[in-house]
């Protein structure tokens, strides 16, 4: 696939790595001639100096036979425009576009054909918003990812011994424990001196503490799944409470506009070292959000408000440093948990099994929303993981015995690369729809396959792939053809 992408900043860098991994064909624009230069000495793409919205630019690009734009550059202007050229002078089919203004999501006049023809937009602020929520409304979980339209998700969560399911083989725990209707599909193991390291899953292998294990499940059965594997049997589950954000960014007041929209459920607290944006936050957050003036990697500061009865302390301003200093400072005084927005990549990996319970780089939480856009077949939904290296994607199985090598067989007979696992199937979504545009009420249903579980036409069916090499495997799979006996 022949993809532009506008921008080289830390959101088009993050896409261009991702996707230029995949065999794409990447030409990155940018007026910053030194940024383009490090992309093109890193990695196999092409970069072209100029502004986006410049036709002349675009057609230096190669915008004539490009199959998809990517419009990442800092101004929701630039991507906009961007974005309206690309249909209108060069018909690219897909466009794409990062839009920070909330207000043009709810707009699809200003979206459609006739506006700026923007096919999806592409937030990284409310895609980090949407996955701190999620930690929240799951507060055993690292991370917590939708699919079916959010009837179903992948969560990894830390294993801790004395929880139920913990030290106990994966068949043993189908065994004693059948009302857990989840799908282990994946361990990675701590090791001295060593990298996490992946553990294949079969009924044999067993959950040891400090283990990070990735499960499959219904929605309604997610929270019992995660207790199973994190919370120690008798101790009552403690949902968060007391929030600490350091930082007033685009990401801070999101997030505390979203919480503050139930009263009384949370208490939150904001440290913010400029004035003047305290007092810009003040003006707008409800009464009940606290916004501090000073610095959160002052231990006094931390002292003073209470940081060891802080359920959640959020390290999201600008800098990666005092991210880090910040939230290794929270967890020493006493925060239960904490977590690190970090934009460079080699800083993640550095905090990836360190007191910093999550590191989160803001492109990686928006990446899978890019990459349904790049996948061959019916491919509803894709969460990259494990820093990029691992992914999750749900596929619709199309056709029927003699077009499909899926439909129509049991689990046990499809020719799935090893260590790929099926985690479960959503079925009763109805032929032409996609699981977000049907009601909450819908008749679907979600199963965790066995063995002899038959795959239907119109399955949506969740995988988890170790390795994102292994993604051409599974759409090769799940295509569909005419001559195929």
């Amino acid at each position: 696939m022949k993809i532009i992408i506008l921008g080289a900043g830390r959101v088009g860098q993050s896409v261009a790595e991702s996707l230029v991994s995949e065999q794409n064909g990447i030409t990155v624009i940018d007026t910053d001639a030194r940024a383009l230069r490090e992309l093109e000495s890193r990695f196999d793409l092409r970069g072209v100096v100029g502004n986006g919205i410049d036709p002349q630019v675009l057609a230096e690009a190669g915008a004539k036979d490009t199959d998809l734009l990517i419009a990442c550059a800092s101004m929701d202007e630039t991507n906009l425009v961007c974005c309206k050229l690309a249909q209108t002078l060069f018909e690219i089919p897909t466009r794409i576009a990062r839009v920070r203004s909330s207000g043009f999501a709810s707009n699809e006049a200003l979206l459609d054909k006739d506006g700026f023809a923007v096919d999806r937009i592409i937030c990284p602020e409310e895609s980090v918003t949407n996955y701190i929520g999620k930690l929240i409304e799951y507060p055993e979980a690292m991370q917590v990812r939708a699919f079916a339209g959010g009837r179903a998700a992948l969560a990894s969560v830390r294993a801790r011994a004395g929880a139920s399911a913990v030290g106990l083989q994966i068949g043993e725990i189908r065994e004693r424990y059948p009302e857990l209707a989840m799908r282990i599909v994946a361990i990675y193991r701590r090791f001295l001196d060593e990298p996490d390291r992946f553990v294949r899953c079969d009924g044999a292998t067993r959950i040891e503490p400090a283990d990070e294990v990735f499960i499959l499940a219904a929605k309604e059965h997610l929270p019992d799944a995660l207790r199973s594997i994190n919370r120690p049997e008798g101790r009552p589950s403690r949902p968060v409470y007391r929030i600490m954000i350091a930082g007033g960014g685009q990401v801070s007041l999101r997030l505390a506009m979203k919480l503050a929209q139930t009263p009384g459920r949370f208490h939150i607290k904001i440290i913010e070292h400029s004035e003047q944006q305290c007092l810009s936050l003040s003006s707008v957050l409800p009464a009940e959000v606290l916004v501090l003036e000073g610095d959160a990697t002052d231990e006094e500061v931390q002292a003073d408000e209470g940081i060891e009865e802080v359920d959640l302390f959020l390290a999201l301003t600008d800098d990666d440093e005092d991210n880090i200093m910040s939230s290794l400072l929270a967890k020493r005084m006493g925060a239960r948990r904490v977590l690190s927005l970090i934009n460079r990549r080699a800083y993640a990996d550095l905090m990836h099994g360190t007191q910093i319970d999550i590191a989160l780089s803001p492109a990686q939480a928006m990446l899978g929303e890019l990459l349904a856009y790049v996948r061959r077949g019916d491919v509803q939904a894709v969460h990259s993981l494990r820093r990029g290296v691992a992914e999750a994607l749900e596929i619709v199985a199309r056709g029927d015995r003699k077009s499909s090598r899926v439909v129509g067989r049991k689990v046990a007979d499809l020719s799935l690369p090893e260590d790929v696992h099926i985690g479960l199937i959503v079925r009763g979504i109805p032929e032409g729809k996609s699981a977000d545009e049907i009601s909450a009420e819908a008749q679907t249903e979600v199963i965790i396959p066995r063995s002899n579980t038959l795959i239907e036409s119109g399955d949506h069916v969740v995988l988890f792939l170790p390795n994102k090499r292994l993604v051409r495997n599974v759409e090769n799979l799940f295509r569909v053809s005419a001559t195929f006996f």
